[in-house]
């Protein structure tokens, strides 16, 4: 029996030029096709364009179970140009274990923040890697990584990150032009400090087969291979996989893990699959999965968080780039919230109750939100209330192929690269996706979203004590009538029903079913005879009594809810 190898996927992320390729090279053991800024463009241009994967194998730690066995920590080098930052995104929904590369002479730069954002989104451990110790001056060297180290720990110190390893290096001494003698230093250490982060990830080889293919390339005689990372199930030799973008199934011809051909591969490899008959240039990333196993949606229903160093709201009718499995698409966002009376109700994780009423939000509801329009108002009323959980219905500007229950990142990835500010806005979990183009008739209606309408009017006078006629409620041109029926209150606290127009310039009569309080009559009364005396009599007992009743006029008022998907535009009261 061979020896297990227990495979852990290392992500290697970090700002441009901080030496994450040179360090993925001095670690790794064995490259892979993908590995080592191997593509002619990324040579050109002296940066990492793509995901580069490589492996480091070596014997299994302690923490890890007894027995023979191997670790193999396949490195994922993603880019950290800013623009490529869709590529990250795709690499750390396949990541076990993260390395954080900073550049010791500069410390935290833009990227390494957003880099350390997806970490905390889709990463459970954390190393950060002080790179290119060796351009610190030898007689400093040691404080100032120490200075460095602290200054990282602060920053993590709020995070789920907090208390992580920090280990300093040169991954390549002397930088990329220096000679191949020059040994690397501090990698062993950072080895042994891997293999103690190393954990038995939680793999599953049952459900549908779904991979994540980054390179595509063929080789003559062979056919065409795939490499990627399963991100679910398994795959053996002869197995039917399809090419859901393509609509187009092929057969498992042959497999190779690094190299070593294999029979079955599952949740957590990374493995090439080679079929025949196929253009590779079809397909540069993307999915392949089980038959009729992944989606095509237009729309979606995600639950989501805000990331907290996203600077601004998040608004309704909004545009972001939604990255999707391993697809980024822009995306028009609407957020909604349960009904104001179940905020503090625990929410079902990953499942949408689609008997529920939801409320319309006009942007995302978060804390500093609230403390700014508190600001505002100076109102010190106690602690606003947030939701406990939040959704967004997304609909795409160009379908998307993913997995249900699938990761969304939201970001504005427009935002100037060089500004110094988090371009990564909102993460969520895809909950319900909508595959029928016409989803806004067939699927929308079915979604219980409703926004509260609250219109003010006065009474302008008695007609009887069952009955009074209002005004200022609706304009001239509403058609009364499909207010109809609608319960209404007045200021003085009887409840009225709208029983139908009255004129034409938009007043309407209400019936007091209970009849009008002696109060009440008095007060309008006495403010229509005021009105009908017109100017007569005794100014200043005039004034006193406008005075009195400009200050409290009877004022009518109608709530009722809408729902935004409905198409009979109904009006709903409790």
């Amino acid at each position: 029996m061979a020896a297990r190898v227990l495979n852990v996927n290392v992500g290697v992320l970090g700002h441009i030029d901080s030496g994450k390729t040179a360090l993925a090279r001095a670690l790794s053991t064995t490259g892979s096709t993908a590995a080592f800024d191997r593509a002619p463009q990324s040579r050109a241009r002296g940066i990492t364009l793509d995901l580069g994967f490589s492996c480091l194998r070596t014997e299994l730690p302690p923490q890890l179970g007894p027995g023979p066995g191997e670790l193999q920590l396949t490195l994922v080098d993603c880019p950290g140009h800013a623009s490529l930052i869709r590529t990250i995104i795709g690499g750390a929904q396949i990541i076990d274990l993260m390395m954080l590369v900073i550049d010791v002479t500069k410390g935290m730069q833009t990227q390494s923040a957003e880099c350390l954002v997806i970490g905390q989104i889709a990463c459970q451990k954390m190393v950060v890697v002080l790179n290119k110790i060796d351009l610190l001056p030898e007689g400093k060297r040691q404080s100032a990584i120490e200075k460095m180290t602290k200054k990282m720990q602060k920053t993590l110190e709020n995070t789920k990150f907090s208390g992580c390893p920090i280990v300093a290096v040169a991954a390549k001494p002397g930088g990329p032009e220096a000679p191949e003698s020059e040994n690397p230093q501090g990698i062993s250490e950072l080895i042994e400090v891997l293999k103690s982060q190393a954990y038995l990830p939680s793999r599953d080889p049952s459900g549908h087969f779904l991979m994540a293919v980054d390179h595509c390339f063929s080789i003559k005689g062979q056919g065409t291979v795939m490499t990627g990372t399963i991100l679910s199930g398994s795959v053996s030799l002869g197995d039917n996989v399809e090419i859901p973008a393509l609509k187009v199934t092929k057969k498992v011809k042959s497999m190779q893990m690094f190299h070593t051909p294999v029979t079955y591969a599952m949740q957590g490899d990374r493995v090439g699959v080679c079929v025949t008959q196929f253009d590779p240039k079809l397909l540069e990333r993307g999915l392949i999965c089980t038959p009729d196993s992944l989606h095509t949606i237009h729309a979606a229903i995600i639950s989501l968080k805000k990331i907290q160093y996203f600077r601004g709201a998040l608004q309704t009718k909004a545009k972001f780039h939604i990255t999707v499995g391993h697809e980024t698409v822009m995306g028009r966002v609407m957020f909604f919230s349960p009904a104001p009376a179940n905020f503090s109700e625990e929410i079902q994780e990953n499942v949408f109750d689609f008997e529920k009423d939801y409320l319309y939000q006009e942007q995302y509801l978060s804390k500093d939100l609230v403390s700014s329009e508190e600001n505002k108002e100076n109102d010190q009323a106690g602690e606003v209330q947030l939701p406990k959980q939040q959704w967004a219905l997304l609909e795409f500007e160009k379908p998307v192929t993913c997995p249900k229950l699938c990761l969304v990142i939201g970001s504005k990835l427009d935002t100037d690269i060089h500004a110094n500010t988090c371009r990564l806005a909102f993460h969520g979990v895809l909950l319900q996706g909508m595959e029928d183009k016409n989803y806004t008739e067939t699927f929308l209606p079915k979604l219980k979203v409703y926004k509260q309408k609250h219109k003010e009017g006065q009474v302008e006078r008695v007609m009887d004590d069952y009955s009074v006629i209002g005004r200022s409620l609706f304009k001239k041109e509403t058609n009364i009538q499909i207010f109809v029926g609608l319960k209404v209150k007045l200021s003085t606290g009887e409840d009225g029903i709208i029983d139908g127009g009255f004129g034409q310039s938009g007043k309407f009569k209400i019936r007091i079913p209970d009849g009008l309080k002696p109060d009440t009559k008095m007060l309008l009364t006495a403010a229509s005879k005021k009105k009908s005396k017109g100017g007569k009599g005794d100014m200043t007992k005039e004034d006193e009594s406008s005075k009195n009743d400009s200050a409290q006029p009877v004022t009518i008022s109608l709530i009722f809810k809408r729902y935004v998907f409905d198409t009979q535009k109904k009006m709903i009261q409790s």
